[in-house]
């Protein structure tokens, strides 16, 4: 069964589902998700052996939501991450994130290798920091339409999003999805002067089949302290790149997975295809190449759960156990 409590991380609490026993998984959502994102793995990363926790980030769910928008950057998150694990009386631990929950991840194994014994990303691959910094990036190629843009004017998003928050996460969900039409066409998501964000998307008559009414009940409840904490990541992403100023040319060299949907918006940036294609010569410790998930959308372990537990799995019972003889 999956147990919640509440633990004191990096001068903030973090609210926590956990479940098993053996070496510490932990399992870090991204936008607009919670701890609930991870329920299909719980059991079988458990069965497998491990200990498993999913915290709800900062500015998330029922953890704390600081009002400083400075208190959001990369390192806050790296360090929420290496606080909960030393919290839970682990030296070291095996760390798995998707979408926004990637980046940490990513970040947590290049800033603290050290305490890092596996790595996997799903949806948004491994950090190569750019020339320059990623919101003005976006901002000079799409002429400020790039959603990046749009989430980080202060209050904009927030109010919007927060004025129906079911139908604004019913939204993000089916426009996300690999059962989406359009999804995979490499469409890039803007945002058109005089429009909002929502104004781009449908409001779906029907949910995806993987994801019920109870899980859009589950996400909205959690929800209910608004989205200016989560939108605070995206004002940070600028700043981020300041901060990791002196790991620019580095690369994550923890044992690494990559996993991601072709039927995802994301991994069709620009620049992530040759990012993606280049990364079994870029990542020194890549355990495979890329894992593309067909049909798949943004949503990857609560799209396939089965094909992420099956990689999940197999490759952290591998860096545990070694390879099978």
């Amino acid at each position: 069964m999956v147990e919640h409590r509440v633990i004191g991380v990096n001068g903030i609490r973090l609210h926590i589902a956990e479940q098993g026993e053996g070496p510490l998984v932990v399992l870090l959502h991204g936008f607009p998700e919670s701890w609930h994102s991870w329920r299909h793995q719980f059991g079988p990363l458990a069965e497998a052996g491990f200990r498993v926790v999913a915290p709800d980030q900062r500015g998330y769910g029922r953890s704390d939501h600081p009002a400083d928008v400075d208190a959001y950057s990369i390192l806050h998150l790296v360090g929420d991450v290496v606080g909960l694990i030393h919290a839970l009386g682990e030296e070291k631990a095996y760390v798995v994130g998707h979408d926004w929950g990637a980046p940490v991840a990513w970040h947590t194994a290049l800033l603290r290798p050290d305490i890092v014994l596996g790595v996997a990303g799903l949806s948004v691959p491994p950090p190569f920091r750019g020339s320059e910094p990623p919101l003005a990036a976006m901002d000079r190629r799409f002429d400020g339409r790039f959603y990046w843009n749009y989430f980080s004017r202060p209050g904009v998003a927030d109010a919007e999003f927060a004025r129906n928050t079911r139908a604004t996460l019913r939204k993000f969900f089916h426009m996300g999805s690999g059962d989406a039409p359009g999804a995979g066409t490499g469409r890039q998501p803007l945002v058109e002067p005089g429009q909002s964000w929502l104004d781009t998307l449908p409001d779906p008559e029907v949910l995806p089949k993987w994801f019920t009414k109870d899980d859009l009940d589950a996400l909205t409840e959690s929800f209910s302290g608004g989205f200016t904490g989560p939108l605070n990541w995206y004002r940070n992403m600028d700043r981020n790149w300041e901060l990791t100023a002196p790991w620019h040319g580095a690369v994550v060299t923890s044992p690494a997975l990559y996993v991601y949907g072709d039927r995802d918006l994301v991994p069709a940036f620009p620049g992530t295809p040759e990012l993606i294609a280049a990364l079994p010569r870029l990542m020194p410790n890549l355990r495979r190449k890329p894992i593309e998930l067909a049909g798949c959308g943004h949503w990857t372990q609560q799209e396939r759960p089965d094909e992420v537990n099956d990689a999940l799995v197999g490759f952290l019972t591998e860096l545990r156990d070694g390879p099978a003889r």
